[in-house]
């Protein structure tokens, strides 16, 4: 089984959570918004602006996201 996680962030706290997720064996992809340079390389940062919650929604589901951090 492997899943797609969507982390929302951009700082430190969302880097070091994007390494420990990035770490799982259960992981397919992972894709943080926005990100940042740190975090690009440990998964994909995409352009999703994480206030327009039906964004988000259409994301998650278009990408088939498992969990959301």
């Amino acid at each position: 089984m492997s899943i797609n996680v969507l982390l929302i962030g951009s700082g430190g706290r969302e880097h070091a959570l994007a390494w420990g997720i990035a770490q799982s064996s259960l992981l397919d992809q992972l894709f943080i918004a926005p990100g940042n340079p740190g975090t690009a390389t440990l998964g994909n940062n995409v352009n999703l602006d994480v206030n327009d919650h039906q964004a988000v929604v259409d994301f998650v589901e278009s990408n088939h996201i498992k969990l959301t951090v």
